[in-house]
């Protein structure tokens, strides 16, 4: 662990994360390059001169079974976390998503008298309303990733900005499909369907050998097919046994993370509900969005849901504009199915990716000035 108090400290929570972190700490290391950051974050954040004393993945959980297997775990670095910020106070608190952990740590920060701030709006427009109450008890600032979120939390009194999405910005609007097929030695000709499974163990657990199963299944409709499996580091191992027991042989490659060029690459992609979703919109590709869990973590989580939409591309759109396959729904021939169906549909796909090309249009912002901004008034610093 770093010896120095940060000036700043932050909690990334899970790859998505880190990556969404890293966009702002680059920014504050080009406007305050003398400052301290340090927390919980991965291996992007740490790129930006962070000291990571534990990594996102600590906190990569998903579901109320998963999150109880892992309580005593999460519950223990929370409290040495909570400790040693509150026995050397840094000059502002960031918890990055990961409301179930951050928040509570946020409010007690707060109470202390360190600012905090809290990037990615805790989806209370999609579930749990009730978080809107614990939001404006822990954070002095929310850093809204969509359009509509301000609004929506002025109407529970929590003080927040629209800084757009940070990985907006960054994804061209027209990617580049030959020169990631050329980054990853995929056919120029190849049908390529990418495989994104999750960045979760418990989302390699429930749902990997699906969408090989799934894989296999289009494989024997369309023999042309090459398929692309990304893969985080610590999850690797278990993707190659899964990956060598599919039976595909040849026609699937598995990578080590990559997943922005295993996205430009592809026609299409079969995906895990999350994040990665909102990604695969902004690199235009039609998807399959597929997800299962434990049964009773998913009886808890649906009985909350306030949208019929899961797949953060259908509840911007605010509609059905690709698939979703949810838990007893997400069975191999079902996914292998929704594929071939993009496959099959050119004109479909021509119309997806505009209603993409319009949605990346209005999340583009000056996420980092914005971002930057906001600390620096949090910390009571006043920029010129």
């Amino acid at each position: 662990m770093s010896p120095h108090i940060p000036d700043l400290a932050v909690v990334a929570g899970e790859a998505s994360g880190d990556l969404l972190a890293s966009v702002v700490l680059k920014g504050l290391r080009q406007a305050h390059p003398e400052w301290v950051t340090a927390g919980i974050g991965g291996a992007h954040m740490q790129a930006q001169q962070f000291h990571a004393w534990w990594p996102s993945e600590a906190l990569a959980v998903r579901g109320y079974v998963e999150v109880l297997r892992h309580y005593r775990r999460i519950v223990a670095i929370r409290k040495e976390l909570k400790q040693r910020l509150l026995a050397q106070p840094p000059r502002l608190f960031m918890g990055v998503d990961a409301p179930d952990f951050n928040l509570e740590l946020e409010r007690d920060l707060k109470a202390a008298g360190v600012p905090t701030v809290h990037f990615v709006c805790p989806s209370i427009w999609a579930w749990r309303p009730e978080r809107a109450a614990k939001l404006k008890a822990s954070a002095d600032h929310v850093l809204c990733i969509f359009p509509f979120e301000p609004a929506l939390l002025a109407q529970h009194g929590v003080p927040a900005t629209y800084v757009g999405h940070p990985l907006a910005p960054s994804i061209p609007m027209h990617p580049d499909r030959a020169a990631a097929r050329q980054a990853l030695g995929l056919p120029f000709d190849a049908t390529v369907v990418a495989l994104l499974p999750g960045s979760r163990a418990s989302e390699i657990k429930y749902l990997a050998r699906r969408f090989l199963q799934a894989a296999v299944l289009i494989h024997r409709e369309q023999p042309n097919t090459t398929f692309i499996l990304p893969a985080l580091p610590g999850l690797r191992a278990r993707v190659d046994q899964l990956a060598a027991a599919s039976g595909l042989g040849a026609a699937l490659k598995v990578v080590t993370g990559q997943s922005h060029t295993v996205l430009a690459a592809c026609d299409v992609t079969l995906i895990a509900s999350g994040t990665a979703t909102l990604e695969a919109a902004l690199f235009k590709r039609p998807m399959v969005i597929a997800y299962n869990m434990n049964w009773l973590s998913w009886q808890l989580m649906r009985r909350k849901k306030l949208q019929p939409w899961v797949g953060l591309p259908n509840i911007l759109c605010g509609d059905f504009v690709v698939p979703e396959l949810l838990q007893e729904q997400a069975t191999p021939d079902a996914m292998a199915r929704e594929v071939l169906a993009w496959l099959g549909s050119p004109q479909r796909i021509k119309v997806v990716q505009q209603r993409f090309t319009d949605l990346h249009a209005t999340l583009i912002r000056d996420t980092v000035g914005l971002s930057v901004g906001v600390i620096e008034r949090c910390m009571g610093l006043h920029r010129g």
